[in-house]
């Protein structure tokens, strides 16, 4: 038997999934808004400058300032991400902090619960794994609609955990 026709059903990936914060605004179009937000402060420092109210001029600064910092902390923390996967003797969770810092759960698919918190109008809020008193929250990135199609995915990746990988060669 060569190693092209060994069959581990164990190692069978049955559902993976990598999630990110969503982020509407690219780099581009943050050289764009801040390059109209430095004009118009420009030029409304220089109004004021002409007035006569030239500290007005310094504050118009110090709020460029801010909101440069802002977009820098907000495309910082879009770095962090969640990757979920499952196969037929393991669920593994590995999430990565905006800052590298790298945590891991790993539970048996066979005794885990996909435990949703939903709201009557705005759909599920939170989703949880829970296994063995253990509960870790997971896909908080994502709204409440794909929330819904996520979990619907994952539960249909447990329930073939559970049932066992069938394994066709003909196919």
């Amino acid at each position: 038997m060569t190693a092209g026709n060994d069959f581990d059903p164990n190692e069978v990936e049955l559902f993976t999934a990598r999630l990110t914060p969503h982020r509407s605004l690219n780099r581009t179009g943050f050289l764009v808004l801040m390059a109209f937000v430095s004009v118009v402060s420009f030029a409304a420092g220089v109004v004021f400058l002409i007035m006569g109210a030239w500290p007005v001029v310094g504050f118009f600064g110090l709020d460029m300032l801010a909101i440069y910092w802002a977009f820098r902390v907000n495309f910082r923390r879009a770095k962090a991400s969640e990757e979920i996967r499952v196969t037929p003797s393991e669920l593994c969770v590995r999430r990565i902090s905006h800052r590298g810092h790298v945590m891991e759960f790993r539970f048996n698919p066979l005794w885990v619960q996909l435990d949703r918190k939903s709201h009557a109008e705005f759909g599920i809020e939170r989703l949880y794994l829970v296994s063995r008193g253990r509960r870790v929250a997971i896909a908080s990135f994502l709204g409440p609609e794909e929330k819904e199609s996520f979990s619907k995915a994952l539960v249909a990746a447990l329930q073939t955990a559970r049932r066992g990988v069938s394994y066709n060669p003909l196919s």
